[in-house]
């Protein structure tokens, strides 16, 4: 059975969608985006989406981080893979992500500018994480994120 990874299908979908996301790190800081579009409007992230059939997990984190702050980067090691699973008021499920999170750096020194489903696009001290809104368990997979960076 073909998917149909439209937008109309993102909501109240017959299977989970497969995101990836790309925790894009350049020394002291990290790019975050505010999302531009439900679900979580508003609130902060890193940038990332839905694989594309006959893409990998790479190709996609990168072509994501490209269309949502224009920054090329290059992947390197996964983070975590997590679910996002939101219900509506009625318990049923409105939207199902499994994303995998891999870290990346930026291949030059640009200014990243919002476009596709970002808002807004900031690079944040990573002790500068607490002030922002993010999604939930972001703060947790953005640690484990640093935690490999200062290991090497």
């Amino acid at each position: 059975m073909q998917l149909d990874h439209d937008r109309s299908r993102r909501e109240y979908p017959l299977a989970p969608l497969l995101g990836v996301g790309t925790i894009i790190a350049d020394g002291a800081r990290v790019l975050l985006i505010q999302r531009g579009r439900e679900p979580m409007r508003g609130l902060w992230t890193v940038p990332g989406g839905l694989v594309e059939v006959g893409e990998t997990l790479r190709d996609a984190a990168r072509r994501e981080a490209r269309e949502e702050t224009g920054l090329d980067v290059e992947i390197g090691a996964l983070v975590e893979a997590v679910d996002a699973i939101h219900r509506d008021p009625d318990g049923r499920i409105r939207y199902h992500y499994a994303i995998v999170d891999f870290l990346a750096r930026p291949v030059a020194d640009r200014t990243p500018q919002a476009a596709a489903d970002a808002a807004a696009a900031s690079w944040v001290g990573w002790d500068e994480l607490a002030r922002f809104p993010t999604t939930p368990g972001l703060a947790a997979v953005l640690e484990k994120a640093r935690r490999l960076l200062a290991a090497g």
